[in-house]
């Protein structure tokens, strides 16, 4: 398994919640991480992505102020901190990554499920 996310579950709104994804080095190193989000019945959305740097941060205007993406290129390891979590929220989120000129995610992981209730 290339990317691992984990730190899902079930939290009311209001409350915060951490998400990680582990990488191999050929799948995190130098490249652009990105998480995903998928709820039920609709399509597969853009959350927030990260520049290998960390300098450069992208995020859906749903979650702009609320979720902060990170990462950590000694431990391979990207983060999703999630705030003042909302009902509509509740998805299974999906890390990936991408090469920086590419146009698209080319890994994916297999995506932790966050829950939150009103």
């Amino acid at each position: 398994v290339q990317l691992q996310a984990s730190g899902g579950g079930l939290v009311q709104a209001g409350d915060s919640l951490t998400l990680s994804c582990a990488a191999s080095v050929r799948t995190f190193s130098g490249r652009v991480m990105g998480w995903f989000r998928q709820a039920p019945g609709k399509e597969r959305e853009f959350v927030a992505s990260i520049s290998w740097g960390g300098v450069s941060t992208n995020y859906a205007s749903s979650v702009k102020g609320r979720f902060t993406i990170s990462r950590d290129n000694a431990k391979n390891t990207v983060y999703l901190q999630m705030n003042s979590l909302k009902p509509e929220d509740t998805a299974v989120y999906y890390c990936a990554a991408k090469q920086p000129r590419s146009s698209s995610f080319d890994y994916w992981g297999q995506g932790t499920l966050v829950t939150v209730s009103s």
